[in-house]
């Protein structure tokens, strides 16, 4: 069986390059989901505070016999928390709620519409010095934003929407740039991937499902990570499975005209403006 062992570094933090996404799945599901990934062999799993599903995924973490240090676990703090006076509070809330010591990795989950990402992140550095947080991220940040945060902070990550229909190409310079990594949330559209004929058929000439062939081809890219959720243990198998397939040049130009018009799925009213 293939692991997330596979990682990049970044901001001196080694990231498994495929994890497991927790977004709506709740207490049992996200506990379940956690323990049988883990039990294949992921080693990132993703959660926020916003997800409801902290103490379930901690508890799942520290109940699989699976040593601390080699899970990396990320979570988020909500955007309301980021003023400097309550974001230490937050993150020491989710760090509680998980119960697993440190956190390998923290994100400010969206942009704050009037709080600066220099204040929020100048905040958060003593975290790092004190050892409760080894990392930190933004998500949902455009590239303008992220340099922002990287100007006071070490960042390792923006984790966005990322798909074949959602290529982040500004976000993609940007990490060649700067070496952040992209965390690609929602990798396989929302379910979308499964029935586009291009995935099905490369998946058809691969021997594959679709969101393999959606997952591999976001692994091909330098500098991404991609979180699916799943909480079929044959899902999560496959998912896993998706770092031994090997695409073409022209598998994945074909997938990238996808993205040429692109379409984005998640775009709540709170949300910044976009990189075009």
């Amino acid at each position: 069986m293939a692991s997330s062992a596979p990682a990049m570094k970044s901001a001196g933090i080694r990231v498994p390059r495929l994890g497991l996404g927790t977004f709506r799945l709740d207490e049992d599901a996200g506990a379940a989901a956690v323990a049988t990934a883990l039990e294949l062999g992921y080693r990132h799993i993703d959660t926020a505070e916003r997800y409801e599903n902290e103490r379930a995924v901690g508890r799942a973490v520290r109940d699989s016999g699976v040593p601390r240090d080699e899970i990396f676990v990320a979570t988020k703090f909500a955007h309301p928390d980021a003023e400097p006076g309550r974001v230490r509070e937050a993150v020491l809330a989710s760090l509680e709620r998980l119960g697993l010591g440190y956190l390998d990795l923290v994100y400010q989950h969206w942009p704050h519409p009037t709080v600066a990402p220099e204040a929020t992140f100048t905040a958060l550095v003593p975290l790092l010095d004190e050892g409760l947080v080894r990392g930190l991220g933004v998500s949902n940040f455009p590239a303008a934003l992220v340099r922002r945060a990287q100007s006071v902070a070490p960042i390792v990550a923006d984790q966005v929407e990322m798909h074949p229909y959602l290529p982040q190409r500004v976000l993609e310079r940007l990490s060649a740039e700067t070496g952040i990594l992209l965390t690609a949330y929602a990798p396989l559209a929302e379910g979308r991937v499964t029935s586009d004929p291009v995935l099905l058929d490369n998946a058809a000439k691969h021997g594959a499902t679709p969101a393999q062939v959606a997952l591999r081809w976001l692994l091909d890219k330098p500098r991404t990570v991609v979180i699916p959720k799943s909480t079929s243990r044959t899902r999560l198998a496959e998912n896993l499975a998706a770092q031994s397939l090997q695409l073409d040049d022209v598998d994945r130009d074909r997938i990238d005209a996808l993205g040429v018009t692109p379409q984005r799925f998640f775009d709540p009213d709170w949300a910044p403006e976009w990189d075009a």
